[in-house]
């Protein structure tokens, strides 16, 4: 969400499922947590110091414990005014840069746009013909032209026609898109990484601890639009 800050986007929703509760506390006290406190037990009173937060508009939604992507999403309509909005997942880092990605999505003219970065060598690789549109899987392609759903997708409105379901976000627009030429890819050359087992969160971690995060440094000089 930090990184997306950096950005100019403020206003964002969580489809939660696992644990919402905690989400929304967590969002209910972001004040506390970004703060250093003093709390008088006697008196029952709570000093706040160095006063931090974020001009964040927040929306959690409890999306449903076993709901897959693509059901989340269609969940959350109602909250969603632009014509345009980003969905991405929550357990990938990379440094794709989003200005460029979206100038690249309004001169496209698709319904969806889907960044894809390179395998990290467990991840599905995806069928894009050499116009960047995405095709079906049964038609096989090289693996050295092979690439990944990076889990950053720019979405029309129009899109909720389709998202109908509990099937997986990419699965959907696939299936719905693909046909008729709506679900086009951005390929992304650059630091792109899931997060899904300890061995990931502490890479990324030694990473960070290190000073030298991708995702964090290619944000210096971003000027919020």
């Amino acid at each position: 969400m930090k990184s997306f800050s950096a950005y100019g986007i403020s206003e964002f929703i969580i489809c939660g499922g696992y644990k919402v509760n905690l989400i929304k506390e967590y969002f209910m006290d972001f004040y506390i947590y970004q703060s250093d406190i003093t709390v008088d037990l006697q008196n029952n009173t709570v000093q706040i110091h160095k006063n931090r937060t974020e001009d964040w508009k927040v929306t959690v939604v409890d999306t449903g414990l076993y709901s897959a992507t693509g059901l989340r999403v269609a969940q959350v309509e109602n909250y969603i005014e632009e014509d345009t909005f980003i969905v991405t997942n929550g357990d990938c880092l990379s440094d794709i840069d989003l200005k460029a990605m979206f100038a690249y999505h309004e001169r496209q003219g698709k319904k969806a746009t889907m960044a894809v970065a390179k395998p990290t060598g467990r991840n599905e690789a995806l069928q894009i013909a050499e116009d960047g549109l995405v095709i079906r899987k049964e038609n096989k392609i090289q693996e050295s032209r092979a690439w990944t759903n990076a889990g950053l997708y720019f979405l029309n409105r129009k899109v909720f026609n389709v998202l109908h379901g509990n099937y997986s976000l990419e699965d959907i627009l696939t299936d719905n898109l693909t046909d008729d030429g709506q679900l086009i890819t951005y390929r992304h050359n650059g630091f792109w990484t899931p997060v899904e087992t300890y061995r990931d969160r502490v890479n990324m971690e030694n990473l960070w601890n290190a000073g030298v995060a991708p995702w964090v440094s290619s944000l210096s000089g971003i000027v919020n639009a």
